[in-house]
């Protein structure tokens, strides 16, 4: 599993999806051309072609009269998604394919920009296109990823979707509460439980729902417990069963109505940030500082999804997500990045930025936040540039006058490498924190800093912070980092329930 989440780690999860998608509509083009699925390669090419044709014209000129910055990465997601549940055309003349394909991929564009509150769209494009064009049209997607033949190859992809984002808690609600609503409640009423397995899973597009829509980051609660919640209600509403009056639910409706759900227990917003300053932390490390005309709403700790439309963008896209270093007392939003020699284009593109340039930023989510009860001991272990969180929460600490119990441990190869080292000073001062550095390079020394040579393992951790078992462990940083460190505290006989990992889209 290792060996795949490294490979998974150099991947964006929007790219990832993107390829997963590309694959799948080869898979079935293959099936097609042994005659395992009834569309041929060449009606499957035309219908992908005039999909993503449509949709990205349409994107561009919303784009343009909205005065809006244009993701095609999003917009090709969206089309090959609306590819894969719309029945290919059968002729170059299929005037009913023309139609709903038409109509449903300019207005999955176009949702983007119409149904979005505070710059954000509120629906997944591609469930509201369809579910309109179902009303306005009476033409309905089939789904016709959802078969058997099919399957194998969206288990995959969705695995590896939903590993690379860790979004198995919503997949599992989703897929448990459905299970409920598809079989159990149809073998209860007299059907066979055989054939509701079938029809309700495996001859079903609930696997592809699931794993590619339902997880799409900017539609689904920010916190575990919410996006469970979300989960196991858009499940219940899966059932073909379940009906309002003559409307019968369908994958795309349930979805809908799930993304209203997820709004009202969490709203969204999108903002347009302007870069105010950029700061040399520490070698190669640096500190973007962006304005902003209103306070953010957030938690010491979580994340925000940053866009930056750049040309001949890398394998890892126009979109990253990045911790927060900045607290929510304060007015500007702080990002903390690292600086590396073949780093990507995002990367390239954000040190290139000058003052009074704009970047967007949306959607604040995560739960490696403080827990509520503030006696709690806790121990803070970062690695290079993930000590940002730590920031973000001493930060917030020192500006509530609020003292609690924690220890901060912080690897890095040089003292040269460490970041914040005076503001952690100011916190040891005035909140009483313990921060212990540790160097990893052969020969560094901690140079008049509290710290150890060496790296950080168990003997270490034990001799500064004796008290261990009584703390919550919250570990940030690089994603071998962070394996570590899990390995090494369990091993330490340190609870599972006791450490907080911070992982988030495009990362793990």
């Amino acid at each position: 599993m290792r060996a795949i989440d490294n490979l998974l780690n150099k991947i964006t999860m929007y790219r990832l999806v993107l390829y997963e998608l590309i694959a799948l509509l080869v898979a079935a083009a293959i099936l097609g051309f042994f005659g395992i699925l009834p569309y041929t390669p060449v009606n499957l090419t035309f219908s992908v072609s005039y999909i993503v044709a449509v949709a990205w014209i349409v994107n561009k000129l919303f784009a343009l009269v909205f005065k809006a910055p244009s993701n095609p990465e999003s917009t090709y997601v969206t089309a090959l998604i609306l590819a894969l549940i719309i029945t290919p055309a059968g002729s170059f003349l299929d005037l009913s394919f023309l139609s709903l394909a038409g109509w449903a991929s300019a207005l999955a564009s176009a949702s983007k920009y119409i149904f979005a509150v505070q710059k954000k769209h509120l629906f997944n494009p591609a469930a509201i296109a369809v579910v309109i064009t179902a009303f306005a049209l009476n033409a309905s997607a089939e789904w016709w990823v959802g078969t058997i033949p099919m399957l194998p190859f969206v288990l995959i992809g969705g695995f590896l979707v939903t590993r690379k984002i860790r979004r198995f808690d919503l997949v599992l609600g989703f897929l448990a509460s459905a299970f409920i609503g598809v079989v159990v409640l149809n073998v209860i009423n007299g059907g066979n439980f055989a054939s509701a397995v079938t029809n309700g899973f495996l001859n079903s597009p609930i696997f592809f729902l699931a794993t590619v829509m339902l997880t799409e980051p900017l539609t689904t609660p920010p916190t575990i417990w919410l996006r469970i919640l979300y989960g196991v209600f858009v499940g219940l509403l899966f059932s073909p069963k379940v009906h309002l009056g003559s409307i019968y639910s369908t994958p795309e409706l349930a979805l809908i109505v799930g993304n209203i759900f997820s709004y009202i227990v969490s709203p969204k917003q999108k903002l347009v940030l302007k870069l105010a300053a950029r700061n040399q932390l520490a070698t190669d490390t640096y500190e973007f500082v962006f304005s902003t005309d209103k306070r953010v709403k957030f938690k010491p700790g979580q994340y925000m999804e940053w866009t930056l439309t750049h040309k001949e963008s890398d394998t890892r896209g126009i979109r990253r997500y990045f911790t927060l270093a900045s607290s929510p007392s304060e007015e500007n939003v702080r990002l903390g990045v690292k600086s590396y020699p073949n780093g990507s284009s995002f990367k390239k593109s954000l040190f290139a930025m000058k003052e009074g340039d704009s970047a967007v930023a949306s959607q604040c989510a995560g739960d490696f936040t403080l827990p509520w009860d503030k006696n709690k001991k806790l121990a803070f272990i970062a690695g290079g540039i993930g000590v940002t969180p730590f920031r973000s929460m001493i930060k917030y600490l020192l500006d509530k006058q609020e003292s609690r119990p924690i220890v901060l441990l912080y690897s890095n190869k040089t003292p040269a490498d460490a970041a914040y080292k005076s503001f952690f000073q100011e916190a040891a001062q005035k909140l009483g924190l313990k921060t212990v550095y540790a160097f990893t390079e052969k020969g560094a020394v901690p140079n008049g800093i509290p710290g150890v040579a060496g790296p950080l393992d168990a003997q270490t951790i034990a001799r500064e912070v004796p008290d261990y078992r009584e703390r919550i462990f919250y570990l940030s940083g690089p994603h071998g980092m962070v394996t570590a460190f899990d390995d090494i505290l369990l091993g330490m006989g340190v609870k599972e329930s006791m450490i907080k990992r911070d992982y988030f889209p495009g990362f793990a």
